[in-house]
């Protein structure tokens, strides 16, 4: 009988699931486990087949474990946790609103949010990169774009830090009627609704659309209040962790972090390659309204099935050395922002905020090593990443 454990709440905070991703994909890659009651595939093909086939490994019962097995009706707006023709109609109205133009412009504010939170470090010699910059410049993104005054920004984050956490190895605890920290934008909407301005929250408000029954409408005031949650969150949350995968993975490899000093036209490549060898959204979650046939094997009608993306992103048979971090790498597509019809609508947004944070920080401190005796990883059951990262500069 095979030794091979796969606990998705205890993986999720290992610093160094790989060992255990590598055999899952060498001797079992279609897992059950017993506990939870769930699939799990991690090679990349698997996990990409399944991601793009959105009638057999649907997200209209959630893309969290936990909010799968929860059996749960889930109200309308939550957009990641809705399948067509809902789900296109309802992502079609954010991408009007969150166009390319819009995110490109933001470069040079992002700029200004991460000389804000790093010029006052220059002559420190440690810091938490985290709580200066990583939990810094993506809040007042997501603040900027929705038209957040500076001072309930912080209640927007730590919103959408406390949803995410759990006791560490446990499961998030779902709630019948889950809002999932909406009321924290509702003093926002309501004034937003009484005075329009130039921002996310206000396109949403009053931007007309078909929905899916064929009633042109806008959002309502509860469908606005979901939709900004559920991106405000993800903003926050998963760029967050990307900047402190950017900090320690840069520190454990001082030879590549130099090259990328003296030659930052590597820059968006090196965020691929971060985003591929630390993914901040390590699993992926679908429910199985019909029965599969997987490496000969059914699984049933009715089963939750984990795509294990961070696993699929370190598999050997999609790259060479795949467990090496190489930011000249020909990467091509990875599984970083998902597939398929889910593709992450912020992705071009992510990997903006993460070329200028890496940039900016280069600019000041080129030369750094992390205390990984003090680093923590933050205990969720979703996001992947540091909660604490004590940065020493030389």
């Amino acid at each position: 009988m095979s030794d091979l454990s796969y606990d998705p709440y205890t993986a999720i905070n290992n610093p160094d699931p790989y060992p255990l991703y590598e055999r899952m994909r060498d001797e079992a890659p279609l897992y059950y486990n017993e506990e939870y009651d769930f699939y799990a595939v991690t090679r990349y093909e698997d996990c990409e087949r399944g991601l793009v086939d959105a009638k057999r490994f649907i997200s209209g019962k959630g893309g969290i474990l936990e909010i799968i097995k929860a059996d749960i009706e889930l109200p309308p707006g939550t957009l990641i946790f809705e399948d067509p023709p809902a789900h296109d109609v309802h992502r079609s109205l954010l991408s009007r609103v969150f166009t390319p133009r819009r995110v490109s412009a933001l470069e040079p504010k992002i700029r200004e949010f991460c000389a804000r939170a790093l010029d006052p470090l220059v002559g420190e010699p440690e810091f938490d990169l985290i709580a200066s910059l990583g939990a810094q410049m993506p809040m007042r993104v997501m603040g900027m774009l929705f038209g957040v005054p500076e001072a309930g920004q912080a209640a927007m984050r730590e919103m959408a830090d406390a949803n995410l956490r759990v006791r560490a190895g446990e499961a998030m605890k779902i709630s019948d009627n889950p809002s999932f920290g909406s009321e924290t934008f509702e003093e926002y909407i309501d004034w937003r609704i009484e005075h329009p301005s130039d921002d996310l929250m206000t396109d949403l408000l009053h931007t007309e659309f078909e929905d899916e029954h064929g009633v042109r409408r806008t959002l309502t005031r509860d469908e606005a209040l979901l939709y900004t949650t559920v991106v405000a969150g993800a903003g926050n949350e998963t760029t967050t962790r990307l900047i402190g995968w950017a900090g320690s993975v840069l520190a454990a490899h001082p030879d590549q972090r130099r090259a990328l000093v003296a030659d930052r036209s590597l820059l968006p490549n090196a965020i691929e390659e971060l985003l591929r060898y630390e993914t901040p959204g390590p699993q992926i979650g679908r429910y199985m309204p019909e029965a599969v046939e997987l490496y000969g094997e059914t699984v049933p009608a009715g089963s939750a099935m984990l795509m294990v993306v961070s696993a699929a992103n370190r598999d050997e048979r999609r790259w060479p050395d795949a467990g090496r971090f190489d930011l000249h790498r020909t990467i091509g597509q990875h599984l970083g922002f998902g597939y398929g019809i889910h593709y992450c609508l912020g992705a071009a947004l992510a990997r903006l905020e993460g070329r200028v944070a890496v940039d900016e920080f280069l600019n000041r401190f080129p030369e750094w090593e992390v205390d990984l005796d003090r680093a923590r990883i933050a205990p969720t059951s979703t996001v992947r990443g540091y909660e604490t990262l004590p940065v020493l500069v030389s």
